[in-house]
């Protein structure tokens, strides 16, 4: 069978697409970037370069692990939890070629279902359960545009009484972002409610330690993963998941 080198290039591309979203969706994370393209179109060359005269050098176990790497980086670093994403990316590539060999059949169409095997158990199968589940939250208010990660924490029962639906706890520096409050005034958030007029107190309380309150306000345009409106958000005094590829929590929001 005749097999030309754009076709090769476009399966190699959707594969490596596929499992860039598996691995994504296995860690936890519910983001695609433009970058996934940019990640797979790097492999879509190098499967080129492989099968070129004279490049066959390429094709080696060390060349195709230092592909493997630069893709990952491409497609994830600089976005929170990148080095598991990135080593989740290079184990599913190792198992997809394991499949392909255990099947036997290493045409075009075994290799393109067995990709989107492995991506749809990742995104539908595990659900991210080896790992946190991460959402991207957006936040827009008078010309201000925040871009942050949420951990979803399923035992998070705070919630707004109005819609109960989960309230959003940002970090400090987010909530400072949003109302212009300082840290003394999210520390003491009774103060904050006499400078804002927007802004409310809203009790919680902690397994194991004493309880509060925090600030909290309404902001009608709000994005968590893919769902979109009004939503509470309450400002801790300190930053959330400090260290952490996080700055913020969520329960589940539907």
């Amino acid at each position: 069978m005749t097999l030309y080198l754009d076709v090769l290039m476009g399966v190699e591309f959707l594969v490596d697409l596929l499992l860039l979203i598996g691995a994504d969706r296995l860690s936890g994370h519910r983001s695609v970037h433009r970058r996934y393209l940019t990640a797979a179109g790097i492999g879509a060359v190098y499967g080129g370069l492989c099968v070129k005269p004279g490049l066959g050098v390429f094709s080696g176990a060390v060349g195709r692990v230092a592909v493997l790497g630069v893709m990952g980086l491409t497609a994830y670093a600089g976005h929170g939890d990148w080095i598991r994403r990135c080593v989740l990316f290079a184990l599913l590539s190792m198992a997809l070629g394991g499949v392909v060999v255990c099947l036997q059949r290493p045409g075009i169409w075994a290799l393109i279902l067995s990709a989107a095997t492995l991506c749809a158990l990742c995104v539908f199968g595990f659900r991210g359960r080896i790992g946190a589940r991460y959402l991207p939250v957006r936040i827009r208010d008078r010309g201000e545009d925040l871009r942050f990660t949420a951990l979803v924490d399923t035992g998070n029962t705070l919630t707004d009484p109005v819609t109960g639906r989960p309230v959003l706890v940002v970090s400090g520096s987010i909530g400072r972002k949003l109302t212009g409050l300082t840290v003394r005034e999210l520390e003491d958030p009774a103060s904050a409610v006499l400078r804002c007029s927007a802004i409310r107190l809203i009790p919680y309380s902690v397994i194991g330690k004493e309880g509060g309150v925090l600030a909290a306000k309404r902001f009608e345009d709000v994005t968590v993963g893919r769902w979109k409106g009004s939503l509470l958000v309450a400002f801790a005094p300190n930053e959330v998941g400090a260290g952490r590829p996080y700055d913020a929590l969520t329960g589940v929001i539907g």
